[in-house]
């Protein structure tokens, strides 16, 4: 079962002077990744290479930012594959030391610098969601409310129309018992549509 990052955790590494600034951490896609890279560019001008690995389903890449090609991006997306990680982002800063570590070198210190970092992450299980969507009469909302409050879905969306119809996001797993209660709740007047098809 895919996990993802509780939070960001780092790692340094010194190897053979050149220093290696490792950071693990979780991101929604690719956009996001993105962004974190560009902070770190941005945050460590003197930097001689800021290689990144995102595992996110279809928006999953590699980086070598100047390194050997396949010595750095793609062994640090290997290190996620492997620990079957999902919405995570590597990131490894390195600080060139004058010293060349040849290729085999390279792929072991930015290898090492993702999987130190992941040694003291705390790894959560991947829960799918599911988006949904309820119209109840007006009188029957403050039921609505509280039974998504109480399951733990993510209201979204609000529309005051004929009906009231909220959009929200559930667990998938608890998606059909709360389809159940609502609609036991609402004496079957909810209105269903599966907004994920």
């Amino acid at each position: 079962m895919a996990q993802t990052l509780a939070a960001a955790v780092h790692s340094e590494l010194v190897i053979k002077k050149s220093r290696f600034i490792g950071c693990v951490q979780p991101v929604a896609d690719r956009e996001a990744a993105l962004r974190v890279v560009n902070d770190l560019r941005a945050a460590h001008p003197g930097a001689a290479h800021v290689c990144w690995a995102l595992m996110a389903g279809g928006q999953s890449a590699a980086n070598d930012d100047g390194e050997p090609g396949g010595t750095a991006g793609r062994p640090m997306l290997e290190v996620l594959r492997h620990q079957d990680l999902e919405g995570v982002l590597a990131t490894v800063v390195r600080y060139f030391g004058g010293v060349k570590l040849g290729a085999g070198g390279l792929v072991r210190a930015y290898t090492d610098a993702v999987a130190q970092a992941l040694l003291g992450a705390t790894k959560l299980p991947l829960q799918r969601l599911r988006t949904l969507s309820c119209s109840v009469p007006y009188a029957m909302e403050g039921m609505l409310r509280r039974e998504l409050a109480a399951a733990g879905a993510s209201l979204g969306a609000v529309e005051h129309g004929t009906l009231v119809r909220c959009t929200f996001q559930v667990v998938e797993a608890d998606a059909v018992a709360l389809v159940a209660r609502i609609d036991d709740a609402s004496q079957g007047r909810a209105v269903w549509a599966d907004a994920d098809a």
